[in-house]
């Protein structure tokens, strides 16, 4: 039986405690169950659930076309990907609430292998198309569910002066999947002559999914965590369909201030395609392109831990933190397209696309400049994602409500990536592709500043939190009911 201490509340100088969370403060485990429970290695291990299955597929995705001669069929399996997700992922706030995170982990996570095997199976038999549409539209089912649990559990178990740290924690880990899966893309592939990826790589990456199944079932159950500061993580609800609906409208009704944040949501998976189907994609041959999308996971890494450190700089308020994040955001925004556009001006797609355009290769002596670029575009993704996080982290420290946050953000940036997928397919120049990127985080940006201005609080207090007083048969508690 574990042995249980009292931990010393957090004393002012340390940060604002969970200002809600008045049941059972400073009761951790010690011993090896403690160690096994604490927020971090939770966290820990959710990144690894994701690097066996958003971070595999993002390698695969970032060789541009899915590392296959014809970009349009991977571009249709996109489409046909994140239309399922943006519909999945604003019900899966509800779903996860119902379920519990680890079950809708594992229902999550199973997609990734049939959209890998649909690769394999396409390298095998080249009229098989219709197959990587079929597995990306099951796919994005699965990934609405799998993204809502990871966003609700990787911002509910940090108190709020750790958020960015552990947002940075998941971000890295998560990413090293791109990088691993990259780097065996590329060592396979390095004397390749063809300009696909070769059976070896889609095997390998299948058998790592299929390993990632089973890490959910390994995790602590969240009814059992408690934070750093003693503080308990909410415990979820096991409410009827009904409240959980009515929690999803509630948490729109008393918190508009969300919407402000859907243009940031729309462009966060946009760029995807410009970088990796209108660059990557269309510049580099296979082995160049393997090299490129490694690189661009390792810049990842580093974004995120530089974003996430930003944003929790202990000298700062909460409120001059979000600030600081945006004005990064809006820097980096223009500094990357407006170098993307000087590179852009030399090609289309019509001369990329003919039989006797040669590749661009590592070797080549132009090549830095455009590899650079690309570091910058990764860091720059990084940084998008785990300010967005972040600032919705920063309005709520209940799992369920964030779930709900998070399926919304998931739901909004799907739709934004189908359309852009979509778009590719049909042809759409490759300077427009640019120019609508560059259009749509500008907008995110510009929506997002009143969000900041009005709703970012130094401290998140229980009368923010509505869907939090919830109980099972949908009545809203008063805050002074809780607080006796």
């Amino acid at each position: 039986m574990a042995e249980y201490e009292k931990e010393k509340p957090a004393s002012p100088s340390s940060g604002h405690p969970q200002a809600y969370d008045k049941e059972e403060r400073g009761e951790r485990p010690t011993g090896f169950y403690g160690w096994y429970s604490h927020p971090t290695v939770q966290v820990i291990m959710l990144g690894f659930v994701c690097f066996m299955g958003p971070g595999l597929f993002n390698a695969v995705n970032g060789l541009g076309g899915g590392g296959q001669v014809d970009a349009t069929t991977s571009a249709n399996g996109n489409v046909a990907l994140y239309s399922t997700f943006a519909f999945t992922a604003f019900v899966a706030g509800s779903i996860n609430n119902y379920l519990g995170s680890r079950l809708t982990l594992l229902l999550g996570i199973s997609g990734y292998s049939l959209y890998i095997g649909s690769y394999l199976a396409t390298n095998i038999h080249s009229n098989a198309g219709w197959f990587i549409i079929m597995a990306g539209a099951i796919l994005g089912i699965c990934a609405g569910l799998l993204w809502t649990a990871q966003g609700s559990l990787m911002l509910a178990y940090p108190t709020e002066q750790d958020k960015g740290l552990y947002i940075s924690i998941f971000w890295s880990i998560f990413n090293l999947g791109g990088v691993v899966g990259s780097a065996v893309a590329f060592g396979q592939n390095y004397n390749s002559k063809a300009n696909q990826v070769g059976n070896g790589t889609y095997i390998g990456f299948l058998v790592l999914t299929l390993i990632g199944v089973f890490i959910p079932l390994l995790m602590t159950d969240p009814k059992k965590m408690y934070r750093t500061d003693g503080s308990k993580v909410s415990t979820p609800r096991q409410p009827s369909w009904k409240t959980e609906i009515y929690s999803l409208y509630l948490a729109l009704k008393t918190d508009p201030a969300i919407l402000l944040l859907f243009p940031l949501f729309f462009a966060s998976n946009y760029f995807y395609t410009w970088q990796f189907n209108d660059y990557n994609g269309a510049l580099f041959n296979i082995r160049t392109r393997a090299l490129n999308s490694m690189i661009y996971w390792i810049s990842q890494i580093f974004g995120s831990l530089l974003m996430g450190k930003a944003l929790d700089l202990k000298s700062l308020s909460r409120r001059t933190r979000a600030f600081v994040g945006w004005a990064i955001l809006l820097v980096m925004v223009f500094v990357v397209h407006g170098w993307a556009y000087h590179y852009q001006k030399g090609y289309t797609r019509e001369e990329v696309s003919a039989k006797d355009y040669v590749k661009m290769d590592f070797n080549d002596s132009i090549y830095p400049g455009y590899i650079w670029l690309y570091i910058f575009c990764g860091l720059l993704d990084a940084m998008w994602q785990t300010a967005a996080y972040w600032f919705m982290g920063a309005m709520s420290n209940d799992p369920a409500k964030l779930a709900i946050f998070t399926g919304f953000y998931k739901s909004i940036q799907s739709a934004g990536g189908a359309g852009a997928w979509r778009a590719d397919a049909v042809g759409t120049p490759f300077m427009s592709m640019l120019a609508s990127t560059w259009g749509l985080l500008a907008a995110g940006l510009i929506f997002a500043l009143p969000m900041l201005y009005s709703r970012v609080k130094n401290h998140t207090e229980l009368e923010d939190e509505v869907v939090a007083r919830i109980d099972n048969d949908g009545h809203v508690k008063d805050v002074k009911e809780l607080e006796k």
